[in-house]
Parts: structure tokens; sequence; C-alpha cells
């Protein structure tokens, strides 16, 4: 990190810092557990500002640095917790969102491999005494959620090309994020 001065006056401040978003990830900071385990993503702001109350250490630095008119400081890509924050132990288990679904289905139809118009299918219609789980939706593109419609897989010879199954809570990282800069991927399980 180049500095971890504390900015002084008002044209050094974190805002002043951090209000940019430059690069391809938005301004995203991947947040890593004191464990290195991936648990969230979070805005440079509030990874500069963990940074510099020095409850978080930097990981991976961004291509460029912030700068104000008395500080500079580098931009943070992966920055770590000092302690280890507990999680519930069924975060993996969060709601179930159409981003999610596609995020845990790498953003493609699971029946034809089409990245537009997804859509999220039921792979036992609920009509069908389907359910509404993980293990049971599955991301669809349009056409071929219209062309299912409400039949079993066998009776539409159509088989999502993956089980669907519960994910890995590094999933909600995908989702926050659905493009992953190349800093973070060396901290994310392949299997998301």
């Amino acid at each position: 990190m180049a500095s971890h001065a504390k900015p002084s006056g008002p044209s050094g401040s974190v805002t002043g810092l951090a209000h940019r978003r430059p690069g391809r990830d938005g301004g995203r900071v991947l947040v890593l557990n004191a464990t290195y385990e991936p648990i969230n993503v979070c805005t440079v702001r509030r990874a500069v500002i963990l940074l510099l109350k020095q409850r978080a250490e930097m990981v991976e630095e961004g291509l460029s640095a912030l700068r104000s008119e008395r500080a500079s400081v580098a931009r943070p890509a992966v920055i770590r917790l000092s302690t280890y924050v507990r999680l519930p132990r069924d975060a993996h288990r969060r709601k179930i969102t159409r981003r999610a679904v596609f995020a845990r289905d790498g953003w493609e139809c699971q029946y034809c491999g089409c990245r537009s118009q997804l859509t999220v299918d039921h792979v036992i219609p609920r009509s069908k005494g389907g359910s509404s789980e993980w293990t049971n939706i599955v991301a669809s593109c349009a056409p071929c959620n219209r062309r299912k419609g409400d039949l079993l897989p066998r009776q539409a010879n159509m088989h999502p090309r993956r089980e669907p199954v519960v994910p890995h809570s590094s999933v909600f990282i995908h989702v926050a994020s659905p493009v992953i800069p190349a800093a973070w991927k060396q901290w994310l399980p392949e299997a998301a």
C-alpha cells in the first residue's frame, strides 16, 4: 500500500480519495475473512475506510492509485479483515433470487447454453408438484422456458446440462459482481 497515513483536511478526505469508480470492476472490492475465505463485496470507499481504521489489510492492489490533493493510496482490489467474522452456518441458503440462480448456472441457459433472455425454470413444474428450492430451479432462456412449458423433463425431452444444486456461498459474490476481476479469481472457488 502506498500510504497508510490518514489524509488531512477536507480535500484529503476518504470521500475525496474513493469517490471515483475506475476500471472494469465498477468500484468493487472483494472482502476476505481473516481465514482468507471470500465473504462479501464492498465499495472502494468502504474498503479504504476499513484499511485506514486498520480493520483490514490489503491483499491485492488495483491497477490505479486513489489520489487527493494531499494523499495517495493504492486502490484496493482484495482486502482481508483483521479479525474473524463468524458467518451463519446457512449463509449459502440465502433467499433464492433470479440473479443468484443465473450466477450459480454461469449466466447461461441450462438447456441450450444461450446467454440471453434468461429466466428461471422449475425443472419439475410447480403444477406437477415441483418445489421452489435450489435443487429444482435452473436458468433458462425464454425460448427454452416456453418450449418446456409445464412438462416434465422427460416429456419435453429437455434435461438440464448440470443438475441444480445448492450453491457455494461464494455465488453471492458473483451476484454482486457478475464480471469477476482478474485479481479476485484466485480467491474464489472454481465451482461457484
